[in-house]
């Protein structure tokens, strides 16, 4: 009966038909088991000393998740977050750093790895069974054209993060030098760091909107009674970025030593003011060695045809009269 159902799948989906349907078999028992797991209930007594467990330990354990969240999300917290705190608080730092600051930014984060993986996977299959000849196909482009849909939908999130920290640190790291100067003029008329700070962050919405967002995050923390030093250590780990933790260490000694912020803020807006012009210096050297290639596809075949052309169409013509 087994060789005869085997024979049968082979017939119908190729030679990985038994490969696929021990898959898609798997795929439906998770699928089948995560309601029963959600639905399962405890036993009583087990809940009960879950709960003595967890007022004694308390005070020395760490809670990894906020329960004063999305609900429909919290449900399948389990699923969609690590439960790691090393690994959440990775996952969480590489999420401000890209600007998504919502508490369910994690959980959303694995829920479209997880949603665009499943889904790509299903239409990579659905695309074998229909549109791909079994017998002629390899068994590597089998697997490619199958798995090959759901690592791009898995990655797809990461990579989407990862370019939106990196343009994200391109705007601040422009902008920064800029803030400063603005700074340091509010700094120097007699205003307060805390005030500086909210008219710099004003002044700046239009052009550096990430900025303004940070300098707006470190005016409320510090308006709620938070540590000066710790609200730009914050800030620095949000920014990614090296202007913005140096200028954190530039602060933090002035407040420690009792130096004066002004003249700290003069010193450090010049520096930055120059390592700007360092980086456009280093641009602009570096373009003539980028449009080398593309000056050379663009300018030598054109180059060639008005050269070559003539001289080849003489010699043709010269060959078919000697005939």
């Amino acid at each position: 009966m087994l060789d005869t159902l085997n024979t049968m799948i082979t017939d119908l989906l190729g030679p990985a038909g038994p490969l696929l349907v021990v898959a898609g078999l798997a795929i439906l028992l998770i699928l089948a088991t995560i309601p029963m797991m959600l639905a399962h209930k405890p036993d009583p007594m087990d809940k009960l000393r879950e709960t003595s467990r967890q007022k004694m330990d308390a005070n020395a354990r760490a809670v990894l998740r906020d329960k004063k969240r999305n609900e429909k999300l919290n449900k399948y917290a389990q699923f969609l977050e690590p439960q790691d705190a090393k690994e959440l608080s990775e996952i969480r730092l590489k999420l401000l750093q890209a600007g998504y600051r919502s508490k369910d930014a994690v959980q959303i984060f694995y829920f479209l790895q997880f949603s665009a993986g499943l889904g790509l996977l299903t239409m990579g299959t659905l695309y074998y069974l229909f549109f791909v000849d079994a017998a002629e196909a390899s068994m590597q482009s089998k697997m490619f054209t199958i798995l090959m849909p759901g690592c791009v939908g898995y990655l797809a999130p990461k990579f989407w993060v990862n370019k939106r920290t990196q343009k994200r640190q391109e705007e601040i790291q422009q902008g920064f030098p800029d803030a400063l100067d603005m700074m340091l003029v509010c700094v120097e008329a007699g205003q307060s760091m805390e005030q500086s700070i909210i008219r710099v962050a004003k002044e700046i919405r239009a052009a550096f909107p990430a900025l303004a967002d940070e300098f707006e995050i470190i005016s409320n923390e510090m308006k709620a009674g938070k540590d000066k030093g710790q609200v730009l250590n914050d800030m620095s780990e949000r920014c990614g970025s090296q202007d913005v933790s140096s200028f954190v260490t530039v602060l933090n000694q002035a407040q420690t030593f009792g130096t004066s912020i002004s003249d700290a803020l003069r010193v450090y807006a010049s520096e930055m003011r120059d390592k700007r012009v360092m980086r456009a210096e280093e641009a602009a050297n570096k373009l003539p060695t980028k449009m080398t290639l593309t000056t050379m596809m663009l300018t030598v075949p054109p180059l060639l045809i008005i050269l070559v052309g003539p001289s080849v169409v003489n010699i043709s013509a010269m060959g078919s009269l000697s005939h």
